[in-house]
């Protein structure tokens, strides 16, 4: 790992180096096996004839219970932004792009004004965190002008952080004291905090008793089959029940009882040492642990390898937070399992039990979901409380033909035996990624966001990128070795049961620039050329059944354009054109999306910006490529939240 880099492009080049050294099928030798089966090549060796041969259904025999999905959705009316590159956000015409929320506001009521120049831990546990990512929209008493915003903050930036600790030569960690990795810790984790809209825009409610901050420090409960076992287990909490802090929060989800699913990603990072020789060393090389990102195990024993080495597995779950009780302790739910989550999207299935999809965000990795055994009690929502500790935890093996199997990882059955090395459930959770290799699951192309329809029953499956795959893979059924902008899936569950354990799939779309054959895109004609995009990442179904893209990886040098969030027609003639409603400045990725219910406001994050979109140039705290939002010579750039709303009222797009 690079230390000379920005802190964002060393996530990327982790999540872009696979560890799964299994030879599973990959996704793109399923597309090859499938495309050949239904003879769509038929001798067409150009690039861009397969790429056209692939949209718009073209994967997919239409059956009966599929037919029954295809309901239309309402298409977006909107006029889309200029694609480009500069220092400032730009919205679609018509709207508004107000921030809401900046790294360093307040949330508690008594946090301290922020000072870049004089920050302290202490400051931090009470002010807004970095690098907010997901973003969850929680109305107060059904209103929506009023409600509460859950906010995952993912990671920090050092580099743009703080004074005087650019990577501009080999120095490495030296500059980042105690103190400096403390305010750290302190900006990861989540906050919640109250907002209303009054005379058409948005604040947040400063002395709000809901406001709050969880951290690094926070401290959590352990539930499931994996609590209390032997390898949750530290000097620390030798009952293996409790944890301190969540870490690395990408993307998560919202449950009908109103509680937020908070998902622990690149945990990995923030743990120093080595693992070879550790007793779990296969397992510590197959999450990427340590990763020594983070130098917070030269201060604290928890994250140092050589004095703890079962801290790593306290991390990579699924945490449970009660926005609507401030006093509430956040749950890791271990029966969803352990990886990089990203991402919890959901339903409440046709039978009543709740389902949760969640992508395992790194090269060759896997999709899962969770089925509980219990059933969402919409009337009381404390029945639900625990509902997220039974069920079966499953991961996708995608077929050729078009069709699928979720595979239960479930002790016991199949190769997750103790013969195997899986002594108990709580073993196969803790070691979830090698359970999942143990049963053959599709090696996918960085599973990101997956989020589900209720309109149309329909999943979608973020893949951002792998250009991992070599030459020698291409041929005229898979055109896309190093896929450099990835593509999205649509899954159907079988008889739009989402707790059946088959389904069918088909591309819905590959992105990259459709002008440039060799890219293989896929969009559909009556997109423009502002209208399409490359690296999706999350993504939000609004209450009318409509899809929005977020994306990372966009820039002037790679795509002509920064990140930003559009629109994608996903059903009828339109299927595959895209939109850009709203663009990042630079150096930024955009994150959330969320909307109110009544879809008059959207909430978006907008992450790092400021970084270098130069391999070859760091940005930092003294030289950033933005110093948005606030544009002050004295004022670094700032992590924030966006709300976006129509001018004179309406509904967004």
């Amino acid at each position: 790992m690079d230390r000379n880099t920005s802190r964002a492009r060393q996530f990327e080049e982790a999540e872009n180096t696979p560890t799964n050294p299994t030879a599973n099928a990959t996704m793109g030798d399923l597309i090859a096996a499938r495309l050949s089966r239904r003879d769509l090549v038929g001798g067409l060796l150009a690039v861009s004839a397969i790429a056209t041969a692939l949209p718009f259904g073209a994967l997919t025999t239409t059956t009966p219970a599929m037919a029954q999905d295809n309901r239309t959705t309402p298409s977006f009316d909107f006029k889309e932004v200029a694609a480009g590159a500069n220092d400032k956000h730009h919205v679609a015409e018509g709207y508004d792009a107000d921030v809401l929320i900046r790294w360093g506001d307040k949330v508690v009521t008594d946090a301290p004004a922020f000072d870049p120049h004089k920050q302290t831990p202490a400051a931090q546990a009470k002010q807004f965190g970095y690098n907010n990512d997901f973003l969850g929209y929680i109305p107060l008493n059904g209103s929506s002008e009023h409600g509460l915003l859950v906010v995952n903050h993912e990671y920090t930036n050092e580099e743009l952080m703080f004074p005087g600790v650019g990577r501009q030569d080999t120095t490495g960690f030296a500059m980042m004291t105690r103190a400096l990795a403390d305010i750290e810790m302190m900006a990861h984790g989540g906050a919640v905090i109250e907002v209303r809209k009054t005379g058409g825009k948005w604040s947040v409610v400063t002395e709000s008793r809901y406001n709050r901050r969880i951290t690094a420090e926070t401290d959590m409960r352990i539930s499931g089959p994996a609590a209390g076992h032997e390898l949750m287990r530290t000097n620390a909490d030798p009952t293996g029940s409790w944890v301190r802090g969540m870490i690395n929060n990408c993307a998560g989800g919202v449950t009908p009882w109103g509680t937020w699913l908070t998902c622990e990603e690149n945990f990995n990072g923030c743990f120093w040492g080595k693992a070879d020789g550790q007793p779990d060393e296969k397992a510590l090389k197959r999450y990427g642990v340590p990763g020594n990102w983070f130098n917070w195990g030269q201060y604290h024993d928890r994250f140092n390898m050589a004095k703890e080495p079962h801290e790593p597995n306290r991390f990579g779950w699924i945490v449970e937070i009660d926005p609507l009780d401030p006093a509430s302790v956040p749950v890791k739910r271990t029966a969803l399992g352990r990886f990089k989550h990203e991402g919890a999207g959901n339903i409440v299935n046709k039978d009543g039990r709740f389902v949760v999809y969640s992508g395992d965000d790194q090269r060759f990795d896997y999709v899962y979901k969770f089925v509980t055994s219990g059933l969402v009690d919409r009337t009381d929502r404390a029945s639900n409380r625990d509902l997220l500790d039974h069920g079966t935890l499953y991961v996708a093996k995608f077929d050729a033909d078009g069709t699928g199997e979720w595979l239960p990882l479930v002790h016991g059955e199949g190769k997750l035996t103790a013969a195997a090395g899986f002594k108990d459930q709580g073993q196969v959770l803790v070691h979830t990624r090698l359970a999942a290799d143990a049963l053959g699951a599709t090696k996918m192309d960085r599973p990101e966001d997956i989020e589900v329809n209720d309109k149309t029953n329909k999943v979608y499956v973020m893949l951002t990128n792998n250009a991992a795959r070599t030459a020698d893979q291409v041929d005229a059924a898979n055109p896309r070795a190093a896929n450099r902008f990835g593509h999205i899936i649509e899954i159907m569950p079988d008889g739009g049961d989402h707790a059946a354990t088959r389904f069918r799939w088909e591309i819905l779309l590959k992105c990259g620039d459709p002008s440039v054959a060799a890219v293989g895109a896929t969009f559909n004609s009556a997109t423009t050329k502002s209208g399409w995009f490359g690296m999706p990442d999350n993504a939000m179904i609004d209450a009318g059944g409509r899809l929005w893209i977020a994306t990372d990886g966009n820039n002037e040098r790679v795509t002509g354009r920064t990140d930003g969030l559009w629109a994608l027609e996903t059903e009828g003639a339109a299927r595959g054109t895209s939109k850009l409603f709203y663009s990042c400045p630079t150096g930024a990725e955009l994150c959330g999306p969320a909307m109110t219910p009544d879809m008059t406001t959207l909430f978006v994050a907008v992450q790092h910006p400021g970084e270098s979109e130069d391999p070859k140039v760091v940005a930092t705290f003294d030289k950033p490529s933005t110093r948005w939002p606030d544009f002050q010579p004295d004022m670094p750039p700032r992590p924030s939240v966006v709300a976006i709303t129509r001018r004179g009222g309406g509904r967004i797009g």
